[in-house]
C-alpha cells in the first residue's frame, strides 16, 4: 500500500492549526505519515499538536506522527527539513490553516489513479488537483481563481501556478533530490513544482490530474501579505525557466486580459 508524506509547517499558529491536524487525523487512508516542522513556537501551538499526536497514535488507524520543534531561517527551509525526512511515496504539503475537503479525500485520490495496482516505477511524478480558498476561520469563499489544465506539463506554470502548493502531489524520490532555493523568500515553491515537474518529464513519468477539490487552502498566507515582492519573485523564476522574452510577452498578456477584463 502507498504511502503519502504529509508535511505541516507552521510558527506560532494556535489560532488555526487544530483545523488542519484534525483533517489529518480524519483520514480514512492508514498508510499516511504526518512530520510536523514548527519553528520554535513561543504560543499554544506544540500542546496542540502533542495531543494531536497522542490521540492519532491511539486511535489505531495507523497514521505515524513525526513532530520535530527548533528555530529555521524562513518557510522554505523548514520545508526542506520536513522533506529531508519524507518516507513516503508522495510528498505534499498541507500547512497549519489548510486543511483536506473531506475525510476520504487521500482514499479519494489512491482511488483515481489506481495508486496501489501501481508498481513504484510507473507512478507518476505528480498527482494534481483542484483547490478551494477559505478565510481565517475555514469556512468557505470560492474556488481558486487559477484553475488546473486537463493535461499538465512544466510549461503550463508560465500562465501563472495554476495548481495550488497543498493540491500538487509529487513523487518523493523525485522531490528529495530538488530541495526548495532558499534565495527565493516568497516563490520557492513555484519554482520546485516547475522543477519536479522538469524531472518528471525527463523520465517519462505522467503528471495524473485527480479531477477533484483536493485541498482548502487559507487565504491569508505570507505571499498574500508579501503580494508586490512574490510578484516579483515569479517573474524571475519564470524568466530562469522560460526566458526573458517568453516572460516579458506573457506578462503583458496578463496586463491586457486584467484591462480586457474589468472593461
Amino acid at each position: 500500500m502507498k504511502r503519502f508524506s504529509i508535511i505541516t509547517i507552521s510558527y506560532n499558529a494556535e489560532a488555526v492549526i487544530a483545523r488542519t491536524l484534525e483533517s489529518v487525523l480524519s483520514q480514512t487512508y492508514e498508510k499516511v505519515e504526518h512530520l510536523i516542522i514548527d519553528g520554535a513556537s513561543t504560543d499554544k501551538t506544540l500542546s496542540i499538536v502533542e495531543d494531536y499526536k497522542r490521540r492519532s497514535d491511539a486511535s489505531g488507524i495507523g497514521h505515524k506522527v513525526i513532530i520535530q520543534s527548533e528555530p529555521d531561517h524562513g518557510i522554505y527551509d523548514a520545508m526542506n527539513k520536513g522533506l529531508t525526512q519524507a518516507l513516503g511515496d508522495y510528498v505534499l504539503y498541507m500547512n497549519a490553516g489548510d486543511f483536506f475537503p473531506s475525510a476520504d479525500t487521500l482514499e479519494q485520490i489512491a482511488r483515481s489513479c489506481k495508486l496501489n495496482d501501481l508498481p513504484f516505477e510507473q507512478l507518476p511524478a505528480v498527482l494534481y488537483g483542484n483547490t478551494d480558498i477559505v478565510d481565517s476561520e475555514g469556512h468557505y469563499l470560492h474556488p481558486r481563481r487559477l484553475q488546473p489544465p486537463e493535461h499538465l506539463t512544466w510549461r503550463s506554470f508560465r500562465h501563472g501556478m495554476l495548481v495550488c502548493h497543498q493540491a500538487f502531489y509529487a513523487r518523493t524520490d523525485i522531490a528529495k533530490n530538488l530541495q526548495y532555493n532558499t534565495e527565493y523568500r516568497y516563490s520557492a515553491d513555484v519554482d520546485w513544482c516547475i522543477r519536479v515537474m522538469r524531472e518528471g518529464e525527463r523520465a517519462g513519468l505522467p503528471l495524473y490530474n485527480i479531477n477533484k477539490v483536493v485541498a482548502c487552502y487559507t487565504e491569508e498566507g505570507a505571499t498574500t501579505r508579501h503580494h508586490k515582492e512574490s510578484l516579483k519573485e515569479r517573474f524571475r523564476i519564470m524568466c530562469r525557466h522560460y526566458g526573458y522574452l517568453s516572460t516579458v510577452l506573457m506578462h503583458l498578456w496578463f496586463v491586457i486580459r486584467s484591462m480586457k477584463q474589468k472593461g
